[in-house]
């Protein structure tokens, strides 16, 4: 029978018991900066109706007099401008004006993404997450402030920066604080705190200005740096600095008074004193097979997350909600699916840890497969003239099946797994490939889908959509590890084709 090495046990067998409380509270500190990420990312969702002229404009004047007005008499601008909701507007934007202040958040996203990778591994993962707040302040007094497009489009930009960097440290942070028992439920929280600041974003732009939204959501990078003002820096960071002294301080503050510190510690030491002794270069992530199969994992996890036909099946909710025979507002359908999402991630953080990550991950790939398919297949009826009354409820349930197992599975994991799988000297650089990926992927999907739903309709896009998760299947299957209860070097045992 083989020895059981230190690292396979856990803090509470090697003597002291573990308090766990001080690490979600460092979880949730830091997810507070995904918050302040969901509000930005459904800013546009209750705010953009209130910046657009009218849809039912008969003639082409409407537009240039808004840019004239715009740039001329300001005291009379109330008085003429209307938004598309009838309501009076300060200045309005044009299509191409929208389609901007939407599409070039992405672009700042993935511009951050990787100098944060940086800023992480050198000057640590808790100033840096300190550290954007400043864009997430930025974007919301631009806004808010704001006199036309031109501020409007500045903030966005500022708010894909924040939002950005914001991706790659948290879920960084939290990997790094969690015990191995519980990585995987905290792991969960950055994703679920974005949902909780979308449904937010939801219920109060749903009734308000778009401008008080905005004052209202300044609140939350000011709460960020409040709250994570007093978290430890984390004690791999610490440790690879050579601060054995300030690690163990940090850790005592996460693991409790009572919890044997030593086989922890050492564990940890010893991966930080084998990744000093490897490059940490692109080409080395790209030459060795451990770290590379944690990139095409972490990669393919975020491509598929993307393809995963989310963001067609939640543009078309209202279509959805119209097919059930139902009445219900487009801002109240939206909230729902904000509840419903939000309610299924918090339910992934409590299974996470029991059922592990792969079974999560196929089931949420094999129901949204099912679930595209059924909706392509109804809305094709529906277009060809079919009596599809009958089954008016069967888009609604594929809406919320499709809602729940992204949420349980694909919404979270990736993110999650994106700190897991890279050992400690690929960790910031890895990371911040992975966010360009999903962010690039993001602003390829927003900008293409409509296209294509032109092209070749909805039913199909759907039918497009359910082919990749059927590829997703076989991806899940075969080359994502299981990384339930495992350590940082027992999952690069793995990943380098070896048993753990």
């Amino acid at each position: 029978m083989d020895k059981p090495t230190m690292h396979m046990l856990s803090v509470q067998e090697k003597g002291g018991e573990t308090r766990k409380l001080n690490q979600y509270i460092a979880a949730v500190a830091a997810s507070i900066g995904a918050v302040a990420a969901g509000t930005i990312l459904a800013w546009s969702s209750p705010a953009l109706p209130q910046l657009q002229p009218p849809k039912n404009t008969t003639t082409n004047l409407t537009e240039i007099d808004i840019f004239f007005l715009n740039e001329t008499s300001k005291a009379n601008v109330s008085d003429v401008l209307i938004n598309a909701l009838g309501q009076p507007a300060d200045f309005l934007l044009n299509t191409k004006d929208s389609s901007l202040v939407s599409s070039i958040l992405a672009i700042g996203a993935a511009i951050s993404a990787l100098p944060v990778g940086f800023s992480a591994e050198r000057f640590g993962r808790r100033p840096t997450i300190l550290m954007l707040s400043l864009p997430f302040l930025i974007n919301w007094l631009l806004t808010i402030f704001a006199n036309g497009s031109g501020m409007l489009i500045a903030a966005r930009f500022f708010a894909g920066l924040g939002t950005g960097g914001i991706c790659v440290c948290a879920p960084m942070y939290i990997g790094e604080v969690a015990e191995t028992s519980i990585r995987g439920s905290l792991g969960s929280f950055f994703q679920l705190f974005l949902t909780v600041g979308i449904l937010f974003t939801f219920v109060v732009g749903g009734w308000t200005h778009w401008r008080t939204l905005s004052i209202i959501s300044a609140v939350f990078p000011v709460l960020l740096i409040a709250v994570f003002w007093w978290m430890p820096e984390t004690p791999q960071y610490l440790l690879g600095k050579n601060r054995r002294r300030d690690a163990e301080r940090s850790l005592r503050w996460l693991r409790g008074p009572l919890a044997d510190l030593s086989g922890e510690l050492e564990e940890m030491q010893k991966d930080v004193d084998t990744a000093s002794r490897q490059s940490a270069g692109i080409l080395s992530m790209v030459t060795q097979r451990a770290p590379l199969m944690a990139l095409i994992c972490s990669l393919g996890l975020m491509f598929f997350q993307q393809f995963s036909g989310i963001n067609a099946v939640i543009f078309y909710t209202n279509n959805i909600f119209q097919s059930a025979g139902s009445n219900i507002p487009p801002v109240i359908a939206t909230i729902i699916v904000g509840v419903v999402q939000t309610i299924a991630t918090y339910i992934s953080s409590l299974l996470i840890e029991k059922a592990g990550r792969r079974i999560l991950l196929l089931q949420s790939c094999i129901i949204m497969g099912i679930c595209l398919i059924v909706l392509g297949t109804y809305f094709k009826l529906q277009e060809s003239g079919a009596n599809v009354g009958t089954f008016g409820w069967l888009p609604l349930v594929c809406l919320v099946l499709f809602i729940v197992s992204f949420s349980l599975g694909f919404g979270p994991i990736p993110w999650m797994m994106m700190s897991e799988l890279f050992a400690i000297e690929f960790r910031g650089t890895a990371t911040g490939i992975a966010v360009i990926t999903n962010w690039c992927l993001v602003f390829i999907v927003t900008l293409c889908f409509p296209l294509l739903k032109d092209m070749i309709g909805i039913y199909s896009c759907f039918w497009v959509f359910s082919g990749f998760m059927i590829v997703c299947v076989f991806f899940v299957f075969f080359l994502i590890p299981e990384t339930k209860g495992k350590t940082v070097s027992q999952i690069q045992t793995i990943l380098g084709g070896k048993r753990a």
